[in-house]
């Protein structure tokens, strides 16, 4: 049985090269890796054992909380051999530095050289980065050093501001952007609002980061729906972290985010680490290959997602990632009903009496989950409230508190000065 992140490759050079680069990761993390060099002592992991893919499953997991507990410990190279730190954005916990050295920056480029390549980049195109470039965020560097390489133009914008995004795409005619999905929702708005017509624009496709624009079908979601029903423009879904150091990132045939075997090893487990199948819900446990500063064997990212091992139409035989169904520790059981996060914003971005919202999940007296959702309503009418209550009853099967508030309350809630990101989940449980 293939292991998935090899399927259909075992038998090529690709599945070769990642047998061989995780040959030379044991040794180098037991050499150089005061964490892994203990771990590996405390389970007496033989390392000359590991001769295929097959036996990763020989060797311990490690979690978020090591990462978090341990950080230096991570740490393989000198401190005089890191020239950049970057940071975790810290949604589930206290961020985590990852340190990179020279080889590691090239490594992250070639990454999303690949990425902007698979979404059809070209060096005729010019993206206009709407993302942050600072605050060490892996990605603004990642996308900035790909586009380089790729030979396209960039123009490095930064977040928000709608309106000085329109003056820019108007003055200088990009191609293509890299944007949060909803923040694309309110550039479409903004168009709307001030008589621009989006399809004579010279954007044409999308990057998508930090939010799903696709259900697990690959079907677009609401977030995808708004978009391409206002905007005739190509989205290109991605998802990434900064401890992996690479992106899985769509084709243009938009059937999941594409491995990059030659960076990255990925295994999707169950609650016993077992393999799971095809189109099965499983938790994103990667290896990365070829990072010095700090690489990461069978870590669990605690994201849930389904792999697709058939061939693409594109032509790429590798492992397709779905979007993220959710997050492990972010799993909600309310009223008997799983929730993730993901599928109540989907649910919320649906309704038109609903402008913006924040999910509030707490612990009861009981120790159950309870979920609030603070809302800016379109209006404040007893209409709209029973449109946005009968909606969600009928959607979720249960009834969450509902709290209306103003706009400015909402944004307060949101924007956090020491988070990177819009915040849309807060989590008060114990």
């Amino acid at each position: 049985m293939n292991l998935p992140g090899t399927a259909n490759i075992t038998t090529n050079k690709a599945s070769q090269l990642q047998e061989q680069k995780l040959k030379e990761l044991l040794i180098y993390l037991k050499d150089n890796s005061p964490f892994y060099s203990e771990l590996f002592a405390i389970h007496q992991v033989k390392i000359d054992a590991v001769k295929t893919l097959a036996d990763l499953a020989l060797l311990p997991t490690t979690s978020k909380e090591d990462l978090q507990r341990r950080n230096d410990d991570f740490l393989c190279v000198d401190r005089n051999r890191i020239i950049e730190y970057t940071s975790t954005s810290g949604t589930l916990g206290s961020p985590v530095t990852i340190a990179l050295t020279e080889n590691d920056l090239n490594r992250l480029t070639t990454n999303e050289y690949n990425s902007f390549k698979c979404a059809d980049g070209k060096t005729t195109d010019t993206y206009q980065l709407m993302l942050t470039l600072d605050r060490q965020f892996m990605a603004g560097i990642a996308y900035y050093a790909g586009l380089r390489k790729l030979g396209a133009g960039i123009i490095r914008l930064g977040p928000g501001v709608p309106s000085l995004q329109w003056e820019t795409i108007q003055r200088l005619k990009p191609t293509a952007i890299v944007a949060v999905p909803s923040f694309i929702l309110k550039l479409i708005k903004f168009a709307q609002d001030n008589h621009i017509d989006l399809n004579a624009s010279s954007v044409k496709k999308a990057v998508c980061i930090g939010e799903n624009i696709r259900n697990t079908d690959f079907s677009y979601n609401i977030l995808g729906k708004k978009i391409t029903e206002a905007w005739d423009i190509h989205l290109y879904s991605t998802y990434a972290s900064t401890e992996m150091q690479t992106a899985f990132t769509e084709c243009s045939e938009g059937r999941g985010g594409h491995l990059q075997p030659e960076l990255l090893i990925v295994e999707l487990l169950d609650e016993d680490n077992q393999p799971v199948a095809a189109n099965t819900p499983g938790e994103v446990t990667i290896t990365t290959l070829g990072v010095e500063g700090m690489p990461l064997l069978r870590y669990k990212t605690g994201d849930i997602c389904l792999y697709d091992d058939e061939p693409c139409v594109c032509g790429r035989i590798t492992l397709r990632l779905s979007p993220v169904i959710g997050r492990k520790k972010q799993m909600i059981k309310f009223k008997g009903t799983t929730l993730y996060p993901p599928a109540l914003f989907d649910l919320l971005n649906e309704m038109e009496e609903v402008l913006d919202f924040v999910v509030d999940v707490y612990s009861n007296e009981i120790g159950m989950d309870e979920v609030l959702i603070h809302i800016l309503p379109i209006d404040d009418s007893k209409a709209c409230d029973n449109l946005i209550r009968a909606y969600l009853q009928a959607r979720l099967r249960v009834s969450p508190h509902v709290n209306y508030v103003s706009a400015l309350e909402i944004q307060k809630m949101q924007v956090n000065e020491a988070s990177r990101k819009v915040i849309k989940f807060i989590d008060r449980r114990l």
